[in-house]
């Protein structure tokens, strides 16, 4: 089951270059952002991030840390900075008609960039301070459905 309100995309480098999808439907269409979309019912951020990212665009990463959290009265949005780990970037030719890689320097100074992303995407350029994965985890829960950054 999806939701409209709880959100992730993420921040996936491939050889120097930051990997970008070109949406096509709602407020985003024919412009160009950080691959992510919703989490379902009983799914940790970390593992809808990794799902979409594979579902969007064909390649395979791993939550590392977050970079940003978005919220707005009706939703939020947690942007994860990825590691990759294999794939060839390719369109799901659904959600996405368009995979571009490019740097951060040059998708910052797109004017198809959604205004997020280019905010993200200056932080990122900027290295300002991620919060990291802990590897922490308490008693009472397991690695399968426990998170928690910046610790």
């Amino acid at each position: 089951m999806n939701n409209r309100y709880y959100t992730v995309c993420g921040i996936v480098e491939i050889e120097g270059k930051i990997l970008l999808v070109r949406h096509t439907y709602g407020s985003a269409k024919d412009r160009i952002l950080l691959p992510g979309g919703f989490v379902q019912e009983n799914e940790l951020p970390t593992v809808a991030v990794e799902r979409e990212i594979l579902e969007e665009t064909g390649v395979v990463a791993k939550a590392k840390s977050i970079i940003a959290i978005q919220f707005k009265p009706e939703q939020w949005c947690v942007v994860f900075v990825m590691e990759y780990l294999s794939g060839t970037p390719k369109s799901d030719g659904y959600e996405n008609n368009e995979v571009l890689l490019m740097t951060a320097e040059e998708a910052v100074k797109r004017d198809d960039i959604t205004n997020m992303s280019r905010e993200i995407l200056k932080s990122y350029i900027a290295e300002h301070t991620e919060l990291n994965k802990s590897d922490y985890i308490p008693a009472s829960s397991d690695s399968s459905n426990y998170k928690i950054f910046g610790v």
